[in-house]
């Protein structure tokens, strides 16, 4: 699969940084993306010695001496799952700080920036960072075999619905018992595979840490923490409310979506499409994908998107805040939409450009004055 955007965002990022971040969950690409990205270069590269991959217990040994190593070198230098040697950050400063040392360095991790913040704050005005998700619209347009699969590749392009099944389920287990203590953090395996299938049957809704934490038998701040690691690693997305001064009881609590469908149809029984027509969480299964992918084409920040509510009022699923325009979106598991109150509601209150019902299919047309109806097979030229 090409994945030429993600390949051009590394292009501009080494432009103006000398250290560029690839950060994404285990098994997104990440590896093969930086492969990709090293044959197209112009920065010289030696994979036997600018390659560094520290799950490989020879290169970890390379690394004991890691100013000897790094130093020596010249051109691209590649670190693949750097979060396991977060003390390398302070010698990447130095050696990018000298004009002597002719050195880029493309770094991969399976954290985000938030749990490798000692790296990013040492690096601070010296690292570009670009974020690897799963399979999405822009890889592919096989969207019911995207939405019922995910987008982990080895999961979308294995061979049967039963293996991609397989896979997950190995996935899920191993990320559990190995990935999380690879990054130190002490929480057992069962207590947040239990949370993280709580967090299923949620999907979509107002999260409530509380009510949560007295179904687990847990503080409610043990039960944020358990998300923060779940946002952290790439699993779950924490999506803000947003407050406009309107005089109304607005939501100020934060929504949770998964970020791989794959991985919420793993862990409520999902197992392919028939299962998912008649499950009742196909409506939420479908809020979160096409949100994901909405995310993605319009290529906001973490900071640009929002949901907004008014209790008893309704709510709008998405709402992009990006160069002082704001654009609403509404996803619906519907072939016929209608305007409602919430949607009249939201464009007066918020000011809003336009709403975009975002549907199944191909579907394209206005329904009411700035409110249209996109079939997410259309989403992509909305941001063209």
């Amino acid at each position: 699969m090409n994945r030429p955007q993600l390949l051009q965002q590394i292009e501009e990022e080494m432009r103006v940084s000398r250290v560029v971040a690839l950060l994404g969950p285990r098994q997104v690409g990440k590896t093969t993306l930086a492969r990709q990205f090293c044959e197209r270069t112009s920065l010289s590269f030696d994979p036997g010695l600018n390659y560094f991959d520290l799950e490989d217990p020879a290169h970890l040994e390379r690394l004991r001496n890691p100013r000897f190593a790094l130093e020596m070198l010249k051109g691209l230098v590649v670190i693949d799952e750097i979060q396991l040697r977060p003390d390398l950050f302070p010698l990447l400063r130095v050696l990018v700080d000298r004009p002597e040392f002719e050195l880029r360095f493309l770094i991969l991790g399976s954290a985000s920036r938030d749990l490798i913040r000692q790296g990013a704050e040492t690096l601070a005005g010296r690292i570009g960072f670009v974020e690897v998700s799963p399979f999405g619209t822009p890889e592919t347009s096989e969207l019911e075999r995207l939405w019922i699969r995910g987008g982990f590749p080895r999961s979308y392009l294995a061979e049967t619905d039963a293996d991609s099944g397989r896979w997950r389920a190995n996935y899920i287990r191993t990320f559990l018992e190995r990935d999380i203590p690879a990054l130190g953090i002490q929480i057992p395996a069962a207590s947040l595979r239990r949370f993280w299938m709580m967090l299923a049957h949620c999907h979509g809704q107002i999260f409530n840490a509380s009510e949560i934490g007295r179904s687990l038998g847990v503080a409610d701040t043990t039960v944020k923490r358990y998300l923060d690691v779940l946002c952290g690693t790439f699993m779950i997305r924490r999506l803000t409310p947003w407050f406009e001064n309107i005089g109304k009881r607005q939501v100020k609590t934060p929504k949770i979506h998964f970020r791989d469908s794959g991985i919420l149809h793993q862990l409520l029984g999902i197992s392919d499409m028939t299962a998912l027509m008649v499950h009742p969480k196909l409506g939420a299964s479908w809020e979160g994908f096409a949100l994901e992918q909405i995310i993605r084409l319009s290529g906001a920040a973490e900071e640009e998107v929002y949901f907004w509510g008014v209790h008893s009022q309704g709510e709008l699923d998405l709402l992009l805040v990006r160069e002082g325009k704001r654009r609403g979106f509404e996803i619906k598991f519907s072939d016929s939409p209608s305007v409602t109150a919430s949607q009249k509601l939201a464009l007066n209150a918020l000011g809003l450009e336009r709403i975009d019902i975002i549907c199944p299919g191909s579907a394209n047309y206005p329904l009411a004055e700035k409110i249209h109806v996109t079939g997410l097979q259309h989403a992509a030229a909305l941001f063209a």
